[in-house]
């Protein structure tokens, strides 16, 4: 980890900042992954210092948990998808949704979705479900 974060973290804001110097708004910028994926995804996208169109985290937790929500400013608000299989044996269910029960405390916004009997995997409901969220999230 690096002083302040996940050194991930930094790739992450430098994708973000290169998209957006282009010229695609940042609210417009969705940061998701799978399992550790979701993990980065999720952590950074949290403590992201530009505003996001939304966050989406499948079968993960909040990594560095402790450091929220002081990390956590300008994306207090912003949609977040949590996906997770009940019988995950890798990323265990309850360590996700421990993770949105803390992260429901500074941001409201949060879905949890629960997928019964998947385990540490995706399945057609998820990605219909990950479809909705995008849709109803992005810009009009």
């Amino acid at each position: 980890t690096g002083s302040s974060g996940i050194n991930a973290e930094y790739g992450v804001h430098d994708l973000i900042d290169s998209e957006v110097s282009k010229g695609t708004p940042s609210e417009s910028i969705f940061v998701g992954g799978f399992s550790q994926g979701g993990a980065i995804a999720l952590y950074s996208g949290l403590a992201c210092q530009k505003k996001l169109g939304g966050v989406i985290a499948l079968s993960c937790y909040l990594p560095l948990r402790n450091a929220f929500p002081s990390s956590c400013t300008l994306n207090k608000d912003t949609p977040i998808l949590m996906c997770h299989g009940s019988s995950d044996p890798v990323v265990q269910f309850r360590f996700g949704q421990m993770s949105s029960i803390l992260i429901n405390g500074f941001n409201p916004t949060i879905k949890f979705k629960t997928y019964p009997g998947l385990t540490h995997g995706a399945c057609a409901e998820e990605f219909r479900d990950i479809k909705q969220f995008m849709t109803d999230q992005s810009p009009k």
